[in-house]
């Protein structure tokens, strides 16, 4: 488990440099749709949070979240809201998980249909490079749209934390 703990307070660094980058767009680049999967920066943020809410409330056995793809965030303080209040909640659940939990189950029904039995080692696995890769993306939307990206690689985080 002291792996994933890590691997979670990395994605929580990462995500924070993400958004302290977004911050520096004017709104008309920050709102842009850039024509991608859930738009542009806004949308991939917002579909980030979304996720990391969904895997949450499946970890905790709740519902999905009310709203779909954070479509209920209108801007990026909205979004850094959802966040923090999303990392608090995992902080306090991830607190609880045992290194025999790991092999604990779920029962997993993506929207897109099916239903799967994913253990919490495999749930955190995924959740961490979902991640990155949608991090990955906003550092294209960056450049594409001008702007220096920041780096968010794991790498770059175990130097900075030794």
């Amino acid at each position: 488990m002291d792996e994933f703990l890590d691997l979670f307070v990395y994605n929580a660094w990462a995500n924070r440099i993400i958004l302290d980058a977004a911050a520096r767009l004017p709104d008309e680049q920050y709102l842009c749709d850039l024509k991608s999967s859930f738009g542009g920066v806004h949308g991939t943020l917002c579909h980030m949070v979304w996720v990391e809410q969904v895997w949450l409330h499946r970890w905790m056995g709740r519902p999905n979240p009310a709203v779909a793809q954070g479509k209920d965030l209108r801007s990026l303080e909205e979004v850094r809201e959802r966040w923090a209040a999303v990392e608090a909640q995992r902080g306090a659940f991830v607190a609880t998980i045992t290194d025999e939990r790991l092999a604990e189950t779920r029962l997993v029904k993506p929207s897109s249909g099916g239903e799967y039995i994913h253990t919490f080692r495999q749930m955190f696995r995924h959740f961490i490079n979902h991640s990155a890769y949608h991090r990955g993306q906003i550092v294209t939307f960056l450049r594409q749209l001008g702007h220096t990206a920041p780096s968010t690689d794991l790498i770059v985080y175990y130097r900075q934390h030794q």
